[in-house]
Order: C-alpha cells, then structure tokens, then sequence
C-alpha cells in the first residue's frame, strides 16, 4: 500500500466514525427499540400471554411511564427526584383517608405539588444537592405515609367507583391507560412546543449559559419538580383507584422501573438531552418485561436485579460513552494508517 493510499483510507475511515458520532448525538431511542425489539421477541417466545392480556400489559407500562414521565422533567434538567416511590404512596393513602372520592383525589394530587415545590425549595433556595434532597424527602414521605395509614392498608370509600375505573372505557383501554395517552401527549407537547418545556433542555445543557440568556432557572427547577410530584402523585390514586384501597408500602418498585425506563429511552442524567417517546419506548419496554417475568414465576426480588441490570447496560451504553469509544477507535485506525517516516 502507497502512502497515498494510506492516508486516503485513513480518511474514509475518520469520515465513517465521524458519521458514525453525529448519528449517535442525533439519536437518543435507540437503545429502547433495541430492548423493546428483545424484549417482545422473547416474551412472544416464552410468554405469549403476555400479547393477549391488554390489560394487565397496558396497565404496567401506563404505571411505569407515569412516573418516568415525570422523572423526565426533573431529568432533563440535570437534577434527580428519588421521593417519586414514596410520593406515589403517599398520594394514594391521602386519597384514600378522604371520605369524599372527588374531594380525596384532589388532596393527594395537591400533595404531590406540595412534595415538588419542597423538593424543589431545598435544591434552588436551600442548595442542597438533588439527590440528597429527594432521598431525604423519600425517607420523610414515606413515613408519613404509614402514619396517615396506621401502617395498614386504607380502603375506599367509594369501592364501586373504584371497580368501575378498571373496566374498559374504550375498546381494550381503561381509564388509567387513557390517563397516561394523555399525560404523553401533554409533556410532548410541553417539552417540544412550549416555551418553558424547551427552556429545561438549556437548563440541563448549559445552566450557566441558560442564565446568561436570561432564562429564569430556578423558575424552571421548580416547574419541573413540581410536574414530576404531580405525576408520581397522580400514579398513586389511579393505582389506589384500580386496587380500591391504598397501601403505604406502593411503589417499592416503581422507582427502579421508572429510573431505567427514562434512562433506556435517551434521557441523560446530566440534563440537556432525552425525549418523552424515547421514555415512552422505554416504559413499554420494562412493562412487557415485568409482566413477562412475573407470568414466569420470577420473584420480585430476581426482577429488580433483571432490571438493574438492564439500567447498568443503559449507561455504559449511551451515547457519549460509545463516542468516547469510537473516538479512542478512530485514533487506533488513524495511528495505524498513517505512513511512518522511512528510516
């Protein structure tokens, strides 16, 4: 080979992986679709109930992309709410100690605005690190939860309205799976379409910068806070809704599943990137998942390490990660290809 021709194929191959790079930076699902593709293939395998049971595979992903959605904001932003497992508790419990149905599932989506509007006092105002802050919240809500209850599940008052929120409403859909279409649609639009929801992207990007633009930041900390406590509540009551009572010790799970399902989906923890079908994808994803595992006989504990293990694959895989990769490759290739000096 001539030294022309080298460096020539140097090139090519430094065009590829520079290719290559801005492919990975545009896109942000593809780790979900992989999954979701894996993960449907399998159960069609193992589990094909899994396709014929609308219900309960529905059910599963509207919960998990509730609170993934909501952790999307918050995400987005650079910032973590680890309280949305005990928010989700607490939300149900208040619903449920209220005599008056309507009058309860106020209450308990107003605290999930009150918990997000603290959490977001102590990381903006305070200054305490969101992660420290929200754990502490998780740890203080959820005891509140068992004290409200007497640690002890709390039955509605209104069971048959309950009852009815799980039939079907619209062909296979039921009332809380139309809930999460619609909260879908809403953080779509919000982040893609509205002025504020594109502003967390800067925020989470460049938070200096976004200053400097005169974006008001810490407006947008606490917006994003408070949706995701308004979500994580409003998960709360639709499975309190669907269960007819309402247990302090809910959403043990959800916190994982709901971490993993944003994460899978695209969204960086450091902010600035993700988007709300990518969380979407990934919500179906731990759904079918969960659901297959649990029609397998898998216990709950052996389905957190399956899906901690998909969240570990999920970071060491994204994006900026394998860039570093392909980048450490391309100089290996551009090394070996470039002709030496004779001699």
């Amino acid at each position: 080979m001539t030294d022309v021709q080298a460096m020539s194929l140097g090139e090519e191959r430094g065009d590829f992986f520079q290719r290559l790079r801005t492919r990975l930076a545009r896109r942000t699902e593809g780790r979900a679709l992989v999954l979701l593709f894996v993960v449907a293939v399998g159960a069609w395998i193992k589990e094909p109930i899994v396709f014929t049971s609308y219900q309960v595979t529905l059910g599963r992903i509207a919960l998990i992309g509730l609170v993934a959605l909501g952790l999307t904001a918050v995400i987005l932003m650079g910032e973590l709410d680890l309280s949305v497992a005990s928010t989700y508790a607490v939300a149900g419990v208040v619903m449920a100690s209220v005599d008056n149905l309507a009058l309860g599932i106020i209450a308990g989506l107003a605290v999930g605005l009150l918990i997000g509007a603290v959490n977001a006092f102590f990381v903006v105002v305070v200054g305490i690190n969101s992660f420290i802050a929200t754990l502490g919240m998780l740890f203080f809500v959820r005891g509140a939860a068992f004290v409200i209850s007497d640690e002890a599940p709390v039955r509605l008052s209104n069971i048959e309205a309950g009852i009815s929120f799980g039939k079907p409403l619209i062909g296979e859909l039921t009332p809380s799976m139309l809930l999460f279409i619609l909260t879908f649609i809403v953080m779509q639009v919000f982040v893609t379409r509205v002025r504020a929801g594109r502003e967390f992207y800067a925020v989470g990007g460049n938070r200096e910068a976004a200053r400097d633009a005169g974006i008001p930041v810490k407006r947008r900390i606490f917006t994003g806070f408070m949706i995701c406590g308004f979500v994580a509540a409003g998960a709360g009551v639709i499975n309190t809704l669907k269960l007819t009572a309402a247990d302090p010790t809910a959403g043990s799970t959800v916190l994982l599943s709901s971490f993993a399902a944003a994460i899978v989906g695209g969204v960086l923890l450091t902010g600035g990137r993700g988007t709300i079908f990518g969380t979407l994808l990934g919500a179906a994803s731990l759904g079918i998942l969960q659901i297959a595992l649990t029609l397998s006989g898998v216990q709950v504990d052996v389905q957190n390490i399956i899906i901690g293990f998909v969240l570990f694959v999920a970071v060491i895989t994204d994006p900026n990660s394998l860039r570093a990769v392909i980048g450490s490759a391309r100089s290996f290739f551009q090394s070996r290809s470039t002709p030496r000096p004779a001699g």
